[in-house]
């Protein structure tokens, strides 16, 4: 009796034929028993085919070949196509790849971003040159300074034209990024903001003028190579830098409502010390956002911001440090 799993006889491989007992399929009778019931060999010969004798009788293999006689190729065997190493580097991470030996880079690569503080600080450059330029028109040129200490309208108007093209510049992505309109606001926003620095700077004397511009040129510098050099990360305080810029906005409410009544120099002294150091402070914290190593960094496409926002920190470093050096 065979088991389920078994599988079937012979005799079912075919349903339309059904053997007769005591033969063998194909009609051959079936050999008698040995004495103690054991079944007796069926004789090659009997309808079975002989093999062919191999060495001492045993049949020869049918489907292995001699050693050594696998069919040699026509010709040269091509070399196997092999992965490059750093398959998983250009590919599977997303950041950079090659495609015929040319390596496409992100916009956070090295490269990208020398080329991205190059152009903020060749910006920035442009930017103080035009601002220097006509501070030093009217803190020299008499006509010019008087005209403007004469007519406080025009350094309004010229506020006006600063806030606008600030706010356009620092809430709307689209006119930022988008040339030329980019580069006609913030040539916009640094002609007001010269206008503006150059209309506080012919209220005191060339010496002092002169003297918060050496401060502010050393200051910057220092600043500077300590944000390059240092591994102090002040992108990671934002908050911090968030009250402070509360701090100084408040107190300069405070100070201008009190000084409208009534001039305290102690007051005055105070905001502008309190403005200058938070000032540089913002300079640090905006120079760490254009180097991009740090745990904040402004995107390779916002070079007009990070120009607007370094410039804006010297010229307020400048015009605090001015406050504190004409003091009368």
């Amino acid at each position: 009796m065979s088991y389920p799993s078994a599988p079937p006889p012979y005799d079912d491989k075919n349903p339309l034929y059904h053997p007769q007992p005591g033969t063998y399929p194909g009609g051959h009778p079936q050999p008698g028993a040995y004495p103690g019931g054991h079944p007796q060999p069926v004789p090659y010969g009997g309808g079975y085919p002989q093999p062919a004798p191999y060495g001492g009788g045993y049949p020869q293999p049918g489907g292995y070949p001699h050693p050594g006689g696998y069919p040699h190729p026509a010709g040269p065997v091509p070399p196997m196509p092999t992965v490059p190493m750093n398959l998983v580097d250009s590919y599977g991470s997303g950041d950079s790849g090659e495609d015929d030996g040319i390596r496409t880079s992100s916009w956070d690569d090295r490269s990208v971003r020398h080329a991205f503080i190059r152009k903020v600080y060749t910006i920035i450059s442009v930017q103080l040159l035009v601002t220097v330029g006509i501070i030093a028109v009217f803190t020299f040129y008499s006509p010019v300074r008087t005209f403007v200490q004469r007519n406080v309208a025009v350094y309004y108007a010229s506020y006006a034209v600063f806030l606008v093209t600030y706010l356009v510049l620092a809430c709307c992505q689209g006119p930022r990024r988008r040339f030329p309109w980019n580069i006609i606001l913030l040539s916009l926003f640094t002609l007001a903001m010269a206008f503006m620095t150059g209309t506080i700077a012919s209220m005191y004397s060339t010496k002092a003028v002169l003297i918060a511009m050496v401060i502010t040129a050393i200051v910057t510098i220092i600043v500077t190579v300590f944000c390059f050099q240092t591994k102090v990360d002040f992108t990671s305080c934002t908050g911090l830098f968030c009250v402070l810029g509360i701090v100084v906005m408040v107190t300069g409410i405070i100070t201008a409502i009190v000084l409208s009544f009534k001039y305290i120099a102690w007051l005055h002294m105070l905001y502008a010390a309190i403005g200058a150091i938070a000032f540089t402070l913002f300079l640090a914290y905006n120079t760490q956002l254009l180097l991009g190593n740090r745990k904040h960094s402004i995107s390779p496409e916002e070079y007009v911001f990070g120009a607007m926002e370094i410039y804006m920190n010297i010229v307020q470093i400048f015009t605090f440090l001015l406050m504190i050096v004409g003091r009368k």
